[in-house]
């Protein structure tokens, strides 16, 4: 996906290395012992997002780090940080709309969820994390057939 006029943005964005998958300990594997849900586990749901306007992955991106995910599995709140990769992104919203849509797929209904972008990172990160937080303005905008293909396609993986 291009940005208006069919230039992309930001031709040439900085591209980070991946971070290797998680091992996975015999504590996990157990079906008897409880196992919380932690900010590795969220930053593994949506570090494989496909970025709108790239070939490339929020993390290869480093939109999303894990460092910038706050879980509280006790309390059922999630938190994401997220990073456009230039301050005049016009595809904060939609990145932000992945990440919540990701999560809302994912994660159990006890949850809160609060995406944001990081503070002072995107020229209007008010203007957008007000559209995040609204749950009226995510589900109607998750009615658009043509917003919720593009959102489908970002959460696509990749061939």
């Amino acid at each position: 996906m291009v940005g208006g006029g069919g230039l992309l943005e930001n031709a040439n964005p900085l591209i980070y290395q991946r971070s290797g998958e998680r091992p996975v300990t015999a504590g996990e594997e157990d079906e008897q012992v409880p196992d919380s849900i932690d900010a590795r586990e969220i930053f593994d749901l949506i570090r494989s997002i496909n970025d709108p306007e790239h070939p490339l992955t929020l993390e290869e991106l480093n939109v999303v780090e894990q460092v910038r995910v706050q879980v509280s599995d006790p309390e059922s709140t999630v938190a994401v940080a997220f990073t456009p990769t230039i301050p005049h992104c016009s595809m904060a919203t939609l990145i932000g709309l992945s990440i919540k849509v990701k999560l809302l797929r994912s994660l159990p209904q006890r949850f809160k969820m609060d995406v944001h972008i990081t503070p002072g990172t995107h020229a209007s990160e008010h203007a957008v994390n007000k559209q995040l937080a609204d749950k009226e303005r995510v589900a109607a905008a998750l009615e658009n057939t043509h917003l919720l293909e593009v959102v489908n396609q970002c959460l696509s993986a990749r061939s």
